[in-house]
């Protein structure tokens, strides 16, 4: 195989497609979309070249390249979201969600799981948002499109804010003129 560059697009069959991230001298770090991040000896015979990066030297990545890779990773283990504060009324508190069927018994989630769910929910939906805004492909009206799908999101999220400690974190969807 030839010697690839950082920025590369391979196919691997067990890992899917990845992005050279790293070149060693033996070696090819890559971060796969089902596999993550691995290291691969530069004799394998099972990557195949979808994309070759020849605008980039071994040197390094576009800042595109950088931008892509980074957020997959970041997002693929939980690193975007920001430490988003319980209101400290709920630390400790149980959500109980009761049946009107008295022979149903209840269901009690722990606040804090709860909350986490709420703001990864949050977090998804900045990250989509990233997405269609640095989406090369679609027009500026179907951008603003889909933006409006995602603020409408917010706004039907905005109950939960009850729970947030700073207001700075809180769901805001459309606002009335």
């Amino acid at each position: 195989m030839e010697d690839l560059t950082v920025g590369t697009r391979v196919e691997h069959p067990s890992y899917g497609e990845g992005i050279i991230s790293k070149d060693m001298l033996t070696a090819y770090e890559i971060f796969f979309e089902r596999g993550g991040k691995i290291e691969i000896t530069k004799r394998n015979t099972d990557l195949k070249v979808l994309e070759n990066n020849e605008s980039v030297t071994k040197s390094g990545l576009s800042v595109n390249e950088i931008e892509r890779v980074m957020t997959y990773v970041l997002d693929q283990f939980g690193a975007l979201s920001e430490v988003v504060p319980l209101g400290e009324k709920w630390q400790g508190g149980t959500l109980l969600l009761q049946p009107a069927n008295p022979e149903l018994k209840p269901k009690e989630i722990p606040i804090e799981a709860f909350f986490h769910k709420i703001v990864m929910v949050r977090d998804r939906l900045r990250v989509l948002e990233q997405n269609i805004n640095s989406n090369k492909v679609l027009t500026d009206e179907e951008k603003v499109n889909l933006q409006q799908y995602i603020t409408r999101a917010y706004g039907s999220l905005t109950t939960f804010n009850v729970l947030f400690a700073e207001k700075d974190h809180y769901f805001v969807g459309a606002k009335s003129k």
